[in-house]
């Protein structure tokens, strides 16, 4: 019989719903096999077979699970990833990681000793913008890195009252929630960094929770990295935007596989993680002439079954994950 991973997850909202579920069904080393849904019960809509638990310590109770995936509200994380790990089960968090570096080092250390994997979910690092500019920076086109800017643009001026993400506490505010993944991607091109400086503020009227930080990060070689994170831009900026000795890359956020997830696009379709043709990155060089030339770079296509891949060849191939410890406590160290 085939040694799939049997997976559980703990909550089908939109991460549930969207960004693990159609994975699961279609890597083919992976079972979806249950649900946590303590009041509606519409996981089976989706998949006619799939066990339903009314609560978290029922599914991490269950002998035929060996992997959850927790993907609760972000002060939860913690508690639920510590309760799976004693359990013995493989636990993968969605961002952010933990709400404390401390809390995450505690979670690694429990891990070890469990003698089971505790794992990142980060799957902003297969969006197609973020490869396209891994490439850029790789191909070495734009000569010794001077300045690298990173956003992440959305305009919500009005708050849910209702939404837990504007509730303040452990793990809250754009730091985290949009923090993570833009964090994580400095670190993931750059390593971590030789120093930091943030400003966070509350902008919106009667918010309780940080809408807007600016965040200074400092690297050898005198790279500086900026990262500007706001629930108030109307008109959104190029999400990056790098600064080399020979040219300049620019490339505008393109979340095409959340849109297309969330109009019912399946991880199979061959349109998947392709970007729109007018979605080019603008490649700016200077020859040794002085002469200026511009590119539109096509986008690369990206999918983010390349996580549960990753998943799969870390718990089952002896390989090494490649969101690493050391780069989760930065992160968490920076947004803390």
């Amino acid at each position: 019989m085939k040694n799939t991973i049997k997976t559980g997850i703990l909550s089908y909202g939109v991460s549930g719903k969207l960004f693990h579920a159609p994975f699961l069904k279609e890597h083919p080393e992976f079972e979806f096999i249950g649900i946590v849904e303590r009041t509606k019960k519409k996981a089976h809509l989706d998949f006619p077979k799939i066990k339903s638990y009314n609560s978290v310590d029922e599914i991490v109770l269950d002998d035929s699970i060996e992997l959850i995936i927790v993907n609760t509200p972000n002060k939860t994380h913690f508690e639920y990833a510590l309760k799976a790990i004693k359990a013995n089960k493989h636990v993968l968090i969605d961002k952010p990681f933990t709400a404390t570096s401390s809390q995450a080092k505690q979670l690694f250390k429990e891990a070890k000793k469990n003698n089971v994997f505790v794992l990142p979910y980060q799957n902003r690092r297969y969006d197609s913008d973020f490869l396209s500019v891994k490439e850029i920076i790789e191909t070495g086109k734009l000569g010794n890195l001077i300045e690298a800017h990173f956003r992440y643009d959305r305009y919500n001026l009005a708050i849910n009252e209702n939404s837990w993400k504007e509730k303040a506490g452990p793990g809250s505010g754009v730091p985290f929630n949009l923090g993570s993944h833009t964090i994580d991607g400095v670190i993931a091109l750059f390593g971590v960094p030789l120093k930091w400086s943030k400003y966070p503020a509350y902008i919106r009227p009667n918010t309780k929770v940080i809408d807007y930080v600016h965040i200074h990060l400092q690297y050898p070689g005198n790279l500086q990295v900026l990262v500007t994170i706001s629930l108030l831009v109307a008109d959104p900026q190029p999400a990056f935007v790098i600064q080399g000795t020979l040219g300049t890359y620019k490339k505008h956020r393109t979340d095409v596989q959340e849109k297309q997830l969330i109009e019912g696009m399946l991880p199979d379709n061959l349109l998947y993680g392709v970007e729109l043709s007018e979605s080019e990155g603008l490649l700016t060089t200077i020859a040794p002439n002085g002469l200026k030339k511009q590119n539109k770079i096509e986008a690369k296509k990206a999918s983010y079954m390349n996580v549960f891949e990753d998943v799969y060849q870390t718990m089952r191939m002896d390989k090494d994950y490649p969101v690493t410890e050391e780069q989760i406590i930065a992160q968490l160290e920076i947004l803390e």
